[in-house]
């Protein structure tokens, strides 16, 4: 089943169990869908790869509005935020442990020919293709970073 089909059988679901919150976030990522099919034009199919990457995208846009939200002081919405990212979270592939990741940098970096610091664009070009969405770019760099200095 396709993940498109997945969203609308899981919001046709979440409206016959009445669960407000889950339903919002569907329907949202419903019409992010059906925008994301209007810019690309009727004849174009949306792959598993488009959905997974809007949303991505809109977990980092809930994460940032959390993060403003608890500095702001306004906890109730931050939870809000927390909780779409909880809807939105099952739809993406599993997200790479420490250790895996880990694997992948060095073997990558071996693939790369990448040994210090000044190797970093040649070790996360190889090393994004590796990852392919299984885990945060920031957190990519982060552990690439830990290996070319360590």
């Amino acid at each position: 089943m396709k993940l498109t089909e997945q969203v609308a059988a899981d919001l046709t679901a979440a409206m016959k169990a009445r669960e407000e919150p889950r339903l919002s976030t569907l329907r949202m990522l419903k019409a992010e869908l059906q925008k994301f099919q209007a810019d690309k034009g009727r004849s174009y199919e949306i792959t598993d790869e488009d959905t997974q990457n809007l949303i991505r995208r809109l977990i980092k846009q809930r994460k940032e509005a959390a993060e403003q939200y608890q500095t702001g002081g306004a906890e109730d919405r931050a939870k809000a935020e927390l909780a779409e990212i909880a809807v939105l979270e099952p739809y993406l592939p599993a997200q790479l442990g420490d250790a895996e990741l880990d694997a992948l940098v060095s073997e990558a970096a071996k693939e790369a020919g990448a040994s210090s610091p000044r190797d970093m664009g040649k070790l996360m070009k190889v090393l994004m293709g590796k990852v392919a969405g299984r885990a945060d770019g920031k957190r990519v760099k982060e552990r690439a970073t830990a290996f070319l200095n360590g």
